[in-house]
């Protein structure tokens, strides 16, 4: 009797150890791609940030270690609810294991909650909320490309020390908005500047005039964007129809983007000052990534930040689960692994994943090109400072991140 149990318990342990093994080498992977690829975000995220993912399962070397690896997409439209049912239906139905992109601060809360609930992983690059790694973090999410927090301390910061001392905001009314106006108003104050007011504008909507004449009324010597994509496009162009620069305020644009500049144009955008932490000319292995990706993209357009950030997040992605001998399928303890292996790749160099998932990098403090500085079709910016990673992101003792108490 006791020979029949040893047996019987030997033949268990054998087979717990064979499962365990098994899921060790699992080479198998599930990629999301979840972004607006129709709307005012679609140039900046949208199939380009599809594409850069492609690019990195090809860059990785995986599939030539035997390594299976697919590709999906997925148009939230900018609404969470969207945003959410499709994060579900990967999870549950097609067994998705990575989320990327998801630009848009209110789809991303939203799908951030789906992915902890599923124990997935988010590789967040097209949302800019800093909750992600503050109030709202989770053991799942990794936090890429720029925040909130950084465009307030770099952007806001050097315009407030330049003599911008009094703001009037134009703030999309949504999460994304809130959070950037929140902090750069910190920022702000704290450097001795005053916001003498604010309006909140629909997302994606035509018509700047009414929240233009109020910030041209405000007298303030500067009006802060607090919105992004075709939003910043437009208040920028009708900015320039109502003369407002030529009346001596000055817009600052908190968020702006490659694909921005190009809507715009140089002789309207020419002068503009913004922070990003990629431009896909700043040295040879940017411009390397960049002229793959613009000869595979039908308007030819060079890589956003967004863009370069999924491709920078899927390779460390990556690196974690080589590191791990295969993938668990379990988000967390491949979120874990990701912080514990630096940062290291191309498009924004070496790194470091915080334990609440922000990721440390470089900033860089650009201002548009006038049309007689440029010398080709993307070519727009000049570097005028740089932010080092420990100073441009949440310092970890003020990050609001739950599993730092931890």
């Amino acid at each position: 009797m006791k020979s029949t149990i040893s047996a019987l318990l030997l033949g268990t342990a054998v087979a717990l150890t064979s499962i365990g093994f098994a899921s060790a080498q699992d080479k198998t992977v599930k990629i999301g791609a979840l972004s607006d690829q129709s709307g005012l975000y679609a140039d900046l995220g949208g199939p380009g940030s599809t594409l850069a993912a492609q690019m990195a399962i090809e860059d990785s070397g995986l599939k030539a270690k035997g390594w299976t690896i697919d590709l999906i997409s997925g148009d939230h439209q900018n609404k969470p609810d969207i945003g959410t049912t499709i994060a579900r239906q990967w999870f549950d139905v097609d067994k998705v294991d990575v989320i990327v992109d998801v630009p848009n601060s209110g789809v991303a809360l939203a799908v951030n909650n789906v992915v902890k609930e599923k124990n997935g992983v988010y590789i967040n690059s097209g949302a800019a909320t800093s909750d992600l790694t503050n109030a709202q973090c989770t053991p799942n999410t990794v936090h890429w490309t720029y925040d909130t927090y950084m465009l307030a301390h770099s952007t806001g910061q050097a315009l407030v020390k330049a003599g911008g001392d009094t703001w009037f905001f134009l703030t999309a009314d949504y999460a994304f908005g809130a959070a950037l106006e929140r902090d750069t108003t910190a920022v702000i104050t704290a450097n001795g500047g005053k916001v003498v007011g604010s309006v909140k504008h629909p997302l994606n909507t035509a018509d700047f005039s009414s929240f233009l004449l109020q910030a041209q009324a405000s007298k303030a010597k500067i009006i802060g964007l607090a919105n992004a994509g075709g939003d910043t496009t437009n208040s920028i162009k009708q900015a320039a129809e109502f003369g407002i620069v030529k009346g001596g305020q000055k817009l600052a644009a908190l968020l702006l983007f490659l694909t921005d500049v190009k809507a715009i144009g140089l002789e309207t955008a020419q002068g503009l000052n913004f922070t990003e932490t990629f431009y896909w000319d700043m040295n040879d292995k940017t411009r390397a990534f960049s002229k793959r990706f613009s000869e595979r993209m039908k308007n030819g357009a060079m890589p956003t930040m967004v863009q370069a950030g999924v491709y920078a997040g899927l390779i460390h992605y990556f690196k974690a689960l080589e590191a791990l001998g295969g993938n668990p399928h379990d988000g967390a303890k491949v979120v874990a692994k990701m912080k514990e292996i630096p940062t290291d790749d191309p498009l924004f160099g070496k790194g470091a994943v915080q334990p609440n998932g922000r990721v440390i990098h470089d900033a860089y403090l650009f201002e548009v090109k006038k049309p007689s500085e440029s010398k080709g079709p993307w070519d727009f910016y000049k570097l005028v400072g740089t932010v080092p990673g420990d100073q441009a992101f949440t310092p970890l003792d003020k990050s609001t991140c739950p599993l730092l108490k931890k």
